[in-house]
């Protein structure tokens, strides 16, 4: 049996990392400036999360549905308490895709509605949530039976209350930071719109900050530069730092009951041992603030490049746009001067590091950045 082939692949074999490297089977080191889609968080092979997940392979790795896992608890207490959301509640998957598909299922069972609003150039997860409303609100539809959508530009107040106005919303959902539509940042009055629209309009407000959420962005999430508190905040990335673990953090008004929801591996040891890790050393290692410092210095760096069209992000999750093709570029960064980095469409390379970058990287990587553009 051969892979499926949706991917393309470059000529790379990595065999072992750590910290913000990655070292390949002929003995090549890497600056790892992509993280795997901004999913290492603590840095690659961090020793107490190795050992955390050992320790707790060695007694269970896994078991999550019908039984009490006190890890689940400790998780979400650790979550509420560093994110700023101690009276939340969590609800545990495995991925981002499956964090979205629960937080619209929520939403739409919250309110009785059935269509979602989104916005250009977002991206939620490559599966559609099954959710339909029916005269039994504890009956999940049939999975061709999906929900409604409209998609707005970002940005766009009066629209969004327009859409609004027709009462069949049921949740407006946006990325914190857009992640593939190119690192695009939210107003922070834009959003504060929106929380006070879903309000007036009786809409769920979900959070995507599956991306640009666990300290990225230089706060915990990236909505909080807007000072609001949605209803439901999707995440998933670097909440493992490697391995699948998703959630949503759902807000006290929304109420639960049994089956609402469901998962198969969601909450299983593992994933709970490597949430608690990740949350651990990113309070201890004040990684959060390490992002914005780091972040903000990287930045300011990259502004100082002629070449470069528009930087949009925050912390460390930055687009950097070119008004040119940059997979040429991307290319001779990873082939000549050794750094992974990320892109968007056809022009922009995205930078999404671990937690853990130093301003030094971030030297090596601009004047490796400033001697490739100066060789095109």
């Amino acid at each position: 049996m051969k892979l499926f082939d949706v991917y393309p692949l470059f000529d790379i074999v990595p065999v072992s990392a750590k910290g913000c490297y990655i070292t390949d089977d002929k003995g090549v080191e890497y600056l790892d400036l992509y993280g795997g889609h901004a999913v290492i968080s603590v840095g690659h092979s961090h020793p107490d999360y190795v050992k955390k997940l050992t320790d707790q392979l060695s007694k269970i790795g896994f078991y999550s549905n019908s039984v009490q896992n006190p890890l689940q608890e400790e998780l979400a207490l650790k979550l509420g308490e560093l994110s700023g959301y101690p009276n939340y509640t969590l609800f545990l998957c495995n991925s981002g895709a499956e964090a979205n598909e629960n937080a619209l299922k929520l939403a739409s069972f919250h309110t009785g509605k059935g269509r979602i609003i989104s916005f250009e150039k977002s991206f939620h997860g490559r599966t559609s949530a099954a959710v339909a409303v029916t005269d039994n609100p504890k009956i999940i539809s049939p999975l061709n039976d999906t929900i409604a959508r409209t998609m707005l530009p970002l940005n766009e107040v009066a629209q969004l209350e327009s859409s609004l106005k027709l009462g069949d919303v049921a949740a407006v959902i946006v990325e914190g930071i857009q992640g593939i539509g190119g690192c695009r940042v939210p107003d922070p009055a834009f959003l504060k719109a929106a929380s006070e629209l879903c309000d007036k309009y009786e809409a769920v407000l979900i959070l995507d900050e599956i991306q640009s959420g666990y300290g990225r962005s230089g706060m915990f999430f990236a909505h909080q530069y807007a000072d609001i508190k949605p209803d439901i905040i999707s995440v998933a990335k670097g909440m493992g730092n490697g391995f699948p673990v998703g959630g949503i953090l759902i807000s006290p008004k929304l109420k639960p009951w049994f089956g609402m929801l469901g998962t198969t591996f969601g909450g299983n040891y593992l994933a709970c041992a490597a949430g608690i890790a990740v949350l651990d050393i990113m309070k201890a290692e004040k990684l959060v603030d390490n992002a914005l410092e780091v972040g903000n210095y990287l930045f300011s760096k990259l502004a100082q490049i002629p070449q470069i069209k528009e930087l949009r992000g925050k912390g460390l999750m930055i687009g950097v746009e070119f008004d040119f093709p940059v997979a040429p570029i991307r290319k001779r960064l990873l082939f000549d001067e050794k750094i992974f980095t990320g892109v968007s469409g056809t022009n922009t390379i995205r930078i999404l590091p671990p937690l853990t970058l130093t301003k030094n990287q971030v030297d090596l990587f601009v004047d490796s950045l400033v001697k490739v553009l100066n060789k095109s």
